[in-house]
């Protein structure tokens, strides 16, 4: 028997006497009022009312019940009331720090319709991960392996000038004896400030016999391409993120490498509700499912320097062979930009 059904009915019939009057109170017909009171009689082991043709009435035990039926009738619509107000409250999601505003404003719009509502935490990987302990964020997007991940984003090398080839190389920013002005660098924005990706790199360039000054973190993303804006340096980025910065893309031609994100929360319910109802939207938020374009013009396919495997720091003019012969001068726009 449900027991707040029935004293529902019960305290609406008995309030107005009838019971055609008090089903339709409580949204319900007449004959489903009458089987819940006479359960609740039966679960009582009582009788609350007077059946009349002409008026029902309450019986010396349905006074004295009466009043503990409202209070249990009330008390279940405050519990529903708080329930409704719970399952509407935003969910608090943690997430990059790179996702523009158009980006963060469609993952809200397009959770709203999905019956999740959001208040969003922009914040860089420690930060998010850290707001779960603090239970300042309910889900967070976590920084992972993109072996590990859910969701993975391609990264590749951007610059002002377009570099006329298919992949950019890391070991063309090495220096050469003949270099005059400052060595080239790759620039890092927080995001990918974490060992999967920062370490890969470092150990990418220090074997490539790039100088370690060559490649830094900035303070954030605008930071990161007001250094690129200007010179000829690179920010390492998704296609997503050059082409809202106005850069040119491509892909690194040693090595692919690719942010890695997996839901964490404090509880597996929140993260499951947040996987099932919005994994598509975040794929498509965090440009996981927008590849680079496969057909990226260049003038012809260009190879990675012969050297890669083992450059050394004898070998200044190794990235020269990848467009010129040995004896050949070295044009202007190699050296203004990596193949």
């Amino acid at each position: 028997m449900d027991l707040v059904a029935a004293c529902r009915a019960f305290v609406h019939v008995s309030e107005r006497g009838s019971f055609t009057l008090g089903a339709a109170a409580a949204q319900m017909s007449q004959s489903v009022a009458s089987r819940r009171v006479a359960a609740l009689e039966e679960h009582l082991g009582t009788r609350l009312l007077e059946r009349s043709q002409r008026r029902t009435v309450l019986t010396a035990a349905g006074r004295e019940l009466l009043p503990g039926a409202r209070r249990l009738v009330r008390a279940a619509e405050v519990l529903e009331h708080e329930a409704r107000a719970v399952a509407g409250r935003p969910l608090r999601l943690a997430v990059p720090v790179g996702c523009g505003a158009a980006a963060l404003a469609g993952l809200v719009a397009d959770a709203r319709t999905r019956g999740v509502p959001l208040r969003l935490l922009v914040a860089p990987p420690p930060e998010r991960a850290e707001s779960l302990h603090t239970r300042e964020a309910r889900v967070a997007l976590l920084a992972a392996p993109a072996e590990d991940a859910q969701w993975q984003v391609e990264l590749g090398l951007a610059g002002v000038a377009d570099p006329g080839v298919r992949k950019l190389y890391v070991e063309t920013l090495r220096p050469r004896r003949r270099d005059t002005g400052p060595a080239r660098r790759i620039w890092l924005q927080p995001e990918d400030d974490v060992p999967h990706v920062r370490d890969r790199l470092g150990r990418l360039c220090d074997a490539l016999g790039l100088r370690p000054a060559q490649y830094a973190t900035a303070e954030d993303l605008p930071a990161a391409a007001a250094e690129v804006y200007g010179t000829r340096d690179l920010l390492l980025c998704s296609w997503l993120e050059a082409e809202e910065l106005g850069l040119h893309w491509r892909p690194l031609g040693e090595l692919p490498l690719a942010r890695g994100y997996v839901l964490g929360g404090g509880e597996q319910a929140d993260v499951d509700r947040v996987h099932d109802r919005l994994g598509p939207v975040l794929a498509r938020r965090l440009g996981a499912d927008t590849p680079a374009p496969a057909d990226i013009p260049a003038p012809a396919d260009t190879p990675a320097p012969a050297d890669s495997a083992a450059p050394t720091a004898d070998a200044p003019d190794a990235d020269a062979a990848v467009t010129a012969p040995a004896d050949a001068p070295v044009p202007a726009a190699t050296e203004e930009t990596p193949r």
